[in-house]
């Protein structure tokens, strides 16, 4: 299975459990937000969004939305589109290949 296809396997704690799903499907609107920022060179809308999304993801145990996030919020206080654009696909290919365990 190559790995762009392979499920990423994230164990989360069972009390987030009624929220996570909330918080995932915020952030697939998120992307479709994003891109329609993107194309609108709406940077700072977009750089508050990846600085939510920094506060937000690690307290999920998603550590990797974090990432992303303070990624977005730097690329767009720099108006760089193209390093925005990689950020909102990696955003959705680790959302897409998300699989969250509970224990």
């Amino acid at each position: 299975m190559p790995e762009e296809a392979a499920k990423r396997q994230i164990t989360v704690e069972r009390e987030l459990e009624e929220i996570i799903p909330g918080y995932l499907a915020n952030r697939h609107k998120d992307i479709l937000q994003l891109t329609d920022l993107l194309g609108k060179e709406d940077f700072e809308t977009m750089r508050v969004l990846g600085h939510r999304m920094k506060g937000s993801g690690a307290g999920y145990g998603l550590d990797e939305i974090s990432r992303i996030g303070a990624a977005m919020e730097q690329a767009a206080r720099g108006q760089h589109s193209a390093e925005l654009t990689a950020l909102i696909q990696e955003l959705t290919l680790y959302l897409d290949r998300l699989e969250i365990v509970y224990q």
